[in-house]
């Protein structure tokens, strides 16, 4: 009787972990929500990379889908003299900027968009 309850326990156990399993890879994770309508995206209007000297690389931690990489380039690219362009495999977002930058100002705008910046290096 003993192992019959012991057996039952772990196939719930297994069944739950599936059923959580497939919903996270239908419907996502829990990121940024519940996964609504990606934002609109914030187009930068001057896309002549000449026009901006400084480049910095930012690691980013809470990026998870393309939802989140929209929320964190429109974060950055409605600030003005700036162009970032999110990579959410990498974790990274590499920032266009026509002036030098602050890691504490880069971290505050990427605070304010819900993720936390681990690093900033300008390349």
């Amino acid at each position: 009787m003993g192992n019959v309850i012991v057996v039952v326990v772990l196939v719930a156990i297994v069944a739950l972990a599936v059923y959580s399993t497939v919903r996270r890879i239908r419907y996502g994770s829990s990121c940024c929500g519940e996964h609504d309508a990606a934002p609109k995206k914030v187009k930068v209007k001057d896309k002549n990379k000449a026009h901006y000297p400084y480049v910095y690389v930012l690691d980013v931690d809470g990026m998870h889908c393309s939802n989140c990489a929209r929320r964190i380039e429109n974060a950055f690219n409605t600030q003005g003299a700036r162009w970032a362009t999110a990579d959410v495999g990498k974790h990274e977002v590499t920032l266009l900027s026509k002036y030098e930058e602050s890691a504490d100002e880069l971290g505050r705008i990427t605070a304010a968009a819900g993720y936390t910046m681990l690093s900033c290096k300008r390349s």
